[in-house]
């Protein structure tokens, strides 16, 4: 049950990893965490725990990955992270990206210090500080470990065979490096393997295991999963879900239960993993890596993102089953590192731009891709400055606001195109600072690096006004900020003074003001985390810093402005979400159930906030109303707020499954406001029709049932009397058809759907009321009339108003039958009991209960057994309810036919009813003047 998490990625890449805050432990198997120390430790690289002491952890702290660090090193605590001591420590420089313990002896361990630095251009993996160490008094001292090693090394890892503790692994990035074998703990080695493929990539990689029960068996990670079974000497690789293995576990027990962490997600096998099937799936994690986002205009409307490691994707915002599948995700291209781009005019033609300026048309109809890179080339390893165009690992795209078929694409320069990237033009000069000295290799000293992530003096951000044709803003990776009036034939430096060399990832272009812009900026990769938010409301002329309120080392990754609301600024960073409502004067964390976890982009569409997280997939906050209509609000009282409109569908659950991803509240999202005053006070929401009619009822308590069972107003859907903004739906449906209280459902679970219109809410405290309108609209895939609409509906009112007027006969003739019951007992009794009476409130009981047979099933022992018993009249009016019940208006003839029979089958029991009234009711009471005994009452219908 005792857990140490170290936080922060130790896979040093440049434009996705993420620092963390030190270590953290459970003590519970995870349920609850608690921060235990190094908080500037940034990367931690591993975690070793004594097997028979779980105070006595050593931590390798990798360090800050852009800048020097004293906070470099390995750490250990006896006392289970109450204190923390550094017992290895090379400089400033250098981290520790490994450790491996002799677990017969835990006093023995090995660390692997990794000299290294990111810069935004390139990554150092090595230099004099790297190497090998072994301590043999439990970490307390350290010795450099030589012989048979490369005299420099870059990145290592290190791993002692629990089978035989002599045996040590290595794996070392050097000029001569490769895998490396030790009989004698260490104090010798011997190179086993020169593959350079084992070392590709080093800084990102590096990782060795040795099998915990065979000493010849040992693991090596890299893009493929590698397995020797001779010592090192020859590897095989092992089929897994993903490619780029970052970590492994061996069940010490079982070596054939492994666990693989790569950059698709985790996987198991209990087989060794001989077959590549036998693993587990990785796609039952919510772990997806987006960058940017975009939506369409469809009903639901869609997204489209690049997914780092799985291309780029569309997924729809909602669905009408229980939840978001698997099954909803459509690939639209392999750009992993993508910005997306739809053609307004033609909406199935989808963008997507990936690493080293690749960039595919997508056809959605087609289900077609195209390559339509500007200047065809593989890029990967070529200097940026030999390269035609130099391109941001997230390169962007967007589609022009005013010109059909007009997309642009960034590089060090602008590009146009207008038929589909058949051609593309140039449009504007480099705008980057352009600084040879800076677009060398991307690595070294011993391993280059050329995927396209080191790119520099690129375009980072494009963005087009909506105010204005031709008004295009641009930002660069060094800090550089543009914009064009006229299509690009003319461009101005507007960068914020002061901003020095910085990232540019994102310019927001406000939907209220031509002039009004947000830059966000960042200099974490100069190992500075300071927030930066510039504002200008000239055209770049002038700027203002906003970020009064963002914590001090939470960079900033976009901003957006509120299309609704001037000024009211939503701002995604590093570790979440912060909302502005004064220009960005102050800001406030606005977390709510956000996972801590990078958000890349933000969206408004629908009026839904959505965020492109890293590493926690997409997140939606439906309807900002109530955020929307906080701006300059007091909060004395309780308030409705008014909600967006919403479309009519067929409602249904939202489930948090897993594998599944949620869908919204399935109706009329609905948001009130209770004072801490009123916390537990009784409320109520009322919804009318245009009509006035009430048609469907809330509380804050469940009704008492009354005479009918009324699902609706008794179920789980009891509002929230919490102090604060509560969120409740309604699911557009009217009240459940009543039933009588002994009978089955049939089906009748659920109110009607409501018809397209405006209706009114009424919310009710003790302090009074509040009321908004909201809009129901039709489906905009439907190609129905308004008088298909209203047919629909008066069809769906004649069905319930004859199951209405059903259960208040069944409650008529019950009574009735309830009082013959009791004469019939009280008669019989009695020695001088008339016996023509006894008889005729027989026949009334006998007939009564017959006639109700015919109209409604009394519920079964188990409901399995309703499939053997025949559907009442009740029952087939409500089958037939829901069957033409939806947001579809359209009934069929078929439809229509059965209605008719079912009303024909009505007015018979109808007229076999007022014959039980107007024969047996009335002879037993002409009977009852002779004897005595009080007359048969016709009860009120209900």
């Amino acid at each position: 049950n005792v857990i140490y998490a170290g936080m922060g990625e130790s896979n040093a890449r440049s434009a996705t990893t993420s620092h963390g805050d030190g270590v953290y432990k459970s003590l519970d198997g995870g349920k609850t965490w608690k921060h235990i120390g190094l908080p500037n430790s940034r990367h931690i690289a591993s975690i070793r725990i004594h097997p028979q002491n779980p105070d006595v952890v050593w931590t390798a702290v990798q360090g800050a990955l852009f800048g020097k660090s004293a906070e470099r090193g390995v750490y250990k605590t006896i006392d289970g992270g109450k204190t923390w001591r550094k017992v290895l420590y090379v400089d400033e420089n250098t981290g520790a990206c490994d450790i491996s313990l002799d677990w017969h002896n835990p006093r023995i361990l090995y660390a692997g210090m990794w000299d290294h630095r990111r810069y935004p251009w390139a990554i150092r993996s090595g230099g004099p500080g790297s190497g090998l160490y072994k301590s043999i008094d439990g970490g307390e001292s350290w010795v450099k470990l030589k012989e048979g090693l490369p005299e420099q090394v870059g990145k290592v890892g290190i791993s002692v065979s629990p089978a035989d503790p002599e045996v040590v692994y290595a794996i070392a990035e050097a000029t001569n490096g490769g895998i490396f074998r030790s009989n004698d703990g260490g104090i010798s080695w011997i190179r086993t393997n020169t593959n350079p493929e084992h070392l590709s990539r080093a800084w990102y990689y590096t990782k060795i295991f040795a099998d915990p029960s065979d000493t010849e068996t040992v693991y090596v990670l890299n893009v493929p999963l590698l397995k020797s079974t001779d010592g090192g000497k020859t590897f095989e690789v092992i089929p897994t879900p993903h490619s780029d293995h970052h970590d492994l576990w061996i069940n010490p027990q079982r070596p054939q239960n492994i666990i693989v962490a790569t950059d698709g997600g985790t996987a198991i096998t209990f087989n060794g993993g001989g077959n590549g099937n036998s693993w587990s799936s990785t796609y039952n994690q919510p772990t997806a890596q987006l960058y940017r986002v975009v939506a369409d205009q469809q009903f639901p409307y869609s997204l489209y993102a690049g997914q780092q490691d799985y291309g780029a994707l569309s997924i729809p915002s909602r669905t009408f089953g229980e939840g978001i599948t698997d099954q909803d995700w459509q690939v639209i291209s392999d750009a992993e590192s993508a910005f997306v781009a739809l053609d307004p005019a033609t909406p199935n033609l989808i963008y997507s731009t990936n690493y080293q300026g690749n960039i595919f048309l997508f056809d959605q109809q087609k289900k077609q891709t195209r390559d339509i890179m500007a200047y065809p080339s593989i890029g990967l390893d070529m200097p940026p400055f030999e390269q035609k165009y130099r391109f941001n690992w997230n390169a962007p795209v967007v589609a022009s606001p005013f010109d059909n078929h007009v997309i642009y694409h960034a590089a060090n320069v602008i590009l146009r195109t207008e038929d589909g990237g058949m051609n593309w033009d140039v449009i504007s000069p480099d705008l980057t600072r352009n600084d040879p000295a800076k677009q060398g290799a991307g690595g070294g000293p011993y391993t280059n690096e050329g995927a396209g992530g080191e790119n520099y003096n690129t375009i980072s951000y494009m963005a087009c006004s909506p105010h204005q044709r031709g008004f295009i803003w641009a930002g660069s990776d060094d800090g550089l900020v543009h914009l064009t009036f006229d299509e690009g034939k003319n461009w101005q430096d507007v960068t914020p003074s002061g901003l020095d060399e910085a990232l540019i990832n994102c310019i927001e272009v406000s939907p209220h003001e031509a002039g009004t812009a947000y830059v966000v900026a960042s200099r974490y990769k100069f190992d500075d985390f300071s927030p930066l938010i510039y504002y200008t409301k000239d055209y770049g002329k002038t700027w203002k810093k906003i970020v009064n309120g963002i914590e001090i080392d939470d960079f900033v990754r976009v901003v957006r402005e509120d299309p609704a609301r001037p000024g009211l600024l939503y701002a995604g960073t590093e570790t979440g979400i912060y909302v502005s409502f004064d220009y960005g004067e102050s800001w406030q964390r606005f977390q709510l159930n956000l996972p801590t976890c990078p958000v890349n982009d933000l969206l408004i569409h629908d009026n839904d906030l959505v965020a492109a997280t890293s590493g926690r997939g997409f997140w939606i906050l439906d309807d900002l109303g109530s955020v929307q209509q906080s701006v300059n609000r007091s909060f004395r009282r309780s308030l409705l707020f008014k909600p967006k409109p919403a479309r009519l569908h067929r409602t249904m659950e939202a489930t948090t499954a897993v594998n599944m991803g949620q869908n919204p509240l399935p109706g009329v999202i609905i948001d009130y406001f209770l004072p801490l005053l009123m916390a537990g006070d009784t409320i109520a929401l009322e919804i009318f029709d245009s009509e006035s009619n009430l048609i469907r009822s809330y509380y804050s308590h469940p009704k008492p049932a009354e005479i009918y069972v009324d699902k609706a107003q008794n179920s789980s859907l009891i509002m929230a009397n919490r102090a604060g903004i509560n969120r409740f739906y309604w699911d557009m449906r009217r009240t459940t058809l009543p039933i009588v209280a002994d009978a089955a459902p049939d089906g009748n679970d659920f109110g009607s759907l409501v018809g397209p219109g405006v209706y009114t809410l009424r919310f009710s405290t003790s302090k009074g009321t509040d009321e908004q309108k909201v809009e129901v609209l039709p489906d905009p895939r439907l190609s129905a009339m308004p008088s298909d609409y209203v047919a629909h509906q008066e069809f769906i009112h004649s069905i319930e108003l004859v199951v209405s007027e059903i259960n208040a006969s069944i409650l008529q003739m019950r009574a009735i039958k309830q009082q013959a019951e009791h004469y019939h007992q009280t008669l019989a009794l009695r020695s001088d009991g008339p016996a023509i009476l006894i008889e005729q409130g027989k026949i009334i009981v006998e007939k009564i209960s017959s006639w109700e047979k015919n109209l409604l099933q009394v519920p079964l022992p188990e409901p399995k057994e309703a499939i053997a018993f025949p559907k009442r009249l009740c029952a087939e009016l409500i089958n037939l309810r829901n069957r033409v019940d939806g947001a579809d208006p359209f009934i069929t003839g078929g439809a229509r036919n059965r209605l008719a029979d079912l009303l024909k089958d009505w007015e018979r029991y109808k007229a076999d009813m007022y014959a039980i009234i107007n024969t047996d009711v009335t002879a037993f009471n002409l009977l009852y003047q002779q004897q005595e005994v009080p007359p048969l009452i016709l009860p009120e219908r209900h």
